[in-house]
């Protein structure tokens, strides 16, 4: 038996007006099409779908069958349409996030907590481990937007730059580096540097000042969590360097120094990745407006 949305939605629409005059109406067809649609329709199931010549107009057994069928069905396609229209204009769809930053949780979490309350169709996740595959997993579709302290020319690929960061180095009070005015590569030379566990090239301290001076710190202490890195800070197990913004929300800072990186200072920008194709969407576009001012929703010390 082969049955369209259209007998479905006839069905359904005869029993709720009571008959073919009233139903032809709302279905916008007329009152003889909709007549023969059954017909057709009664000939395929091979029996009659209403009570002849009951007023109103009533469902035989057969009717009633598909009558449920059409109940259970229909407003799953509406659901399915209205999803569709969803995404078609950028309204709903899905945010799923990599980022190659390790701090950038410090101000990404507050973001999509006011993001949920614009969107809260949009389907959004943190991917784990994709840190520095996150480019490539992009382009393939497995992530919608990655955090990136590197903009790359790829096809495709748009970057959208956030905001911009300062690198700071950070040391106990009682550091013999705690009396210069600003720090240079060569300081770091007979130092324990404590950082995040992610690779030296993709951390801000290596790739734009060690690396490029060919410095190598005495040791390197790797910690997941920030709190932890100040806390060790503080009580003269190393020195760091983290970005501005996770200084500036962090209460852990009264046994630590800060200061400049370079006599003329370092800064950075974070920026955020989507495919050319997915840049216009509403949802995107509300993600990267509220990361423009991301600094403004942290928590203050």
């Amino acid at each position: 038996m082969y049955l369209e949305l259209r007998h479905l939605r006839s069905i359904k629409a005869i029993h709720d007006m009571g008959g073919l005059a009233k139903a032809a109406d709302i279905l916008n067809i007329t009152q003889s099409a909709l007549s023969h649609q059954i017909k057709g329709l009664e000939d395929r199931v091979g029996m009659d779908l209403f009570v002849r010549r009951s007023k109103p107009l009533k469902l035989s057994m057969a009717g009633i069958k598909m009558l449920k069928l059409a109940e259970r069905i229909l407003p799953e396609i509406a659901q399915l349409e209205e999803d569709f229209r969803g995404f078609e204009s950028g309204m709903t769809g899905r945010l799923h996030i990599a980022i190659e930053c390790h701090a950038c949780f410090e101000w990404l979490f507050p973001i999509l907590n006011v993001f949920r309350d614009y969107h809260s169709n949009v389907d959004i996740d943190i991917k784990p481990g994709l840190a520095f595959n996150a480019l490539p997993a992009l382009a393939a579709g497995e992530v919608d937007l990655v955090i990136s302290a590197d903009p790359e020319d790829l096809p495709n690929i748009e970057f959208h730059e956030l905001f911009s960061y300062k690198p700071v180095f950070v040391c106990a009070k009682e550091h013999p580096l705690a009396e210069k005015p600003f720090i240079e590569a060569s300081d770091f030379a007979e130092q324990t540097v404590i950082t995040y566990p992610v690779p030296l090239e993709r951390l801000d301290l290596f790739s734009q000042l060690l690396i490029p001076a060919n410095i190598t710190p005495l040791l390197i202490r790797k910690i997941e969590l920030t709190s932890i890195i100040l806390l060790l800070v503080g009580a003269n197990k190393g020195v760091s360097v983290l970005p501005d913004w996770v200084l500036r929300s962090t209460a852990d800072t009264n046994q630590i120094l800060q200061k400049q990186l370079t006599s003329r200072g370092m800064s950075r920008s974070l920026y955020a990745a989507v495919r050319t194709q997915d840049g216009h969407k509403p949802f995107v576009q509300t993600f990267l407006n509220l990361s423009y001012e991301a600094l403004k929703y942290l928590p203050q010390k």
